[in-house]
């Protein structure tokens, strides 16, 4: 067995290892609340962005909140790391799907990072504007040979990983990686991952279509993050009652994770 493998097993045989990431699917799921929290406040007529940088805003903003974001930033590191280790120990019997199994396991662990180091920048006193961030992105993005093709794409894979939580909440295929309990809580947790994963699908998957959006009209602004997809949500017919409806299915998959910390296959 290669060195990379084994350094990964005796990671994932570490009970302090278990426990950090079973700590980051709580704090995963408390940033979830508190963006489910802005978003039905922006339904109803409210302020504040409803994305991570946002969520962390809120959170910096609580008594002992820097403590919190903290704990948030180093309870995500050691998730990613355990989704990394997962794809350096290729689970998977299938050779084929080695490579799709790893790309999976490595995608999550960069989101995962990525939530971790906005949550560090508010925790050092700092600020991060997603929707700048991401304006900016697709604005070079365009101005680099073949701009607008990347742009697309990066809108058609971001608009994927979104399908792919739908289809992961209505065909309940999270359940594989959870030890549910054969008790009354099991129907409970399965429809909290159910509602969960098609809301936060549903945002996901409206934010990849901002991008192609922005790659259609040429015009960077047109692109953003979580929040700006919220917000074109809240444009829509009824905008507010989708809003609304996303807003507490993003709660419920808050909700879930902390199920999720509790019964994940670690």
């Amino acid at each position: 067995m290669s060195t990379p493998k084994v350094a990964a097993r005796a990671a994932q045989d570490s009970t302090a290892f278990r426990v950090a990431a079973r700590i980051g699917y709580v704090v995963l799921g408390i940033v979830h609340l508190v963006i489910g929290f802005i978003a039905i406040s922006v339904a109803t007529g409210g302020g504040g962005e409803a994305d991570q940088g946002g969520a962390m805003e809120q959170i910096q903003k609580a008594p002992a909140g820097v403590v919190l974001l903290w704990v948030i930033a180093l309870g995500l590191a050691a998730l990613a790391l355990w989704q990394i280790a997962e794809a350096v120990l290729e689970r998977d019997p299938d050779t084929k799907k080695k490579w799709g199994y790893r790309a999976k396991y490595v995608g999550t662990a960069l989101a995962y990072l990525a939530i971790g180091f906005t949550a560090l920048i508010y925790a050092l006193g700092g600020q991060s504007d997603s929707s700048q961030s991401t304006q900016s992105f697709s604005a070079k993005l365009m101005g680099a040979p073949g701009g607008i093709f990347l742009v697309v794409l990066v809108g058609l894979i971001v608009a994927g990983i979104g399908v792919a939580f739908i289809v992961r909440g209505a065909t309940r295929a999270f359940k594989k990686h959870l030890a549910l309990p054969p008790n009354i809580a099991r129907p409970g947790i399965v429809t909290f991952g159910v509602v969960g994963y098609i809301a936060k699908g549903i945002a996901v998957a409206v934010t990849g279509i901002l991008f192609v959006v922005a790659a259609i009209v040429h015009d960077p602004q047109a692109a953003g993050g979580l929040d700006a997809a919220l917000h074109s949500l809240a444009a829509l017919p009824f905008g507010a009652v989708i809003l609304w409806v996303v807003g507490a299915g993003l709660i419920v998959y808050g909700v879930f994770c902390f199920a999720r910390a509790r019964y994940a296959r670690l």
